[in-house]
């Protein structure tokens, strides 16, 4: 059984900095492709970032590019995801996912992550 769980998560102004944790147990991950993914009220849950198994690979929607810095701890079945200069407009519950194949490549596309974590509220205050 896998579980996979996040941390990190709360209120900050805007302009600051949080760090979500994603820990994963039950089986080694260290050769799954890692993503988070995103979530506000009232829209679909939306792609932000993605990281290899060996995490030399990664990928930020445009919305985070140059904000967010994804990466990962295989020794620890780990990966982070440092959010700077938040917006109000990150605002969401984070989830992190996990691919079910081991040395699958990175993607965008939820449908293709079998393992999730219970989220993580992220609020952003103006």
């Amino acid at each position: 059984q896998v579980q996979v769980v996040e941390s990190g998560g709360g209120l900050v102004q805007a302009g600051g900095s949080l760090r979500l944790s994603c820990a994963a147990s039950g089986r080694t991950l260290s050769w799954n492709a890692m993503g988070w993914f995103r979530q506000a009220p009232g829209k679909e849950r939306e792609f932000v970032s993605t990281i290899n198994w060996r995490g030399d690979r990664t990928y930020y929607s445009d919305s985070v590019k140059g904000r967010f810095t994804i990466s990962r701890d295989n020794a620890k079945n780990t990966v982070y995801l440092q959010m700077n200069s938040l917006k109000p407009e990150d605002t969401a519950v984070y989830y992190c996912a996990v691919r079910g194949t081991s040395y699958s490549g990175t993607s965008y596309n939820k449908n293709d992550y079998e393992y999730w974590g219970q989220g993580a509220q992220v609020t952003v205050s103006s």
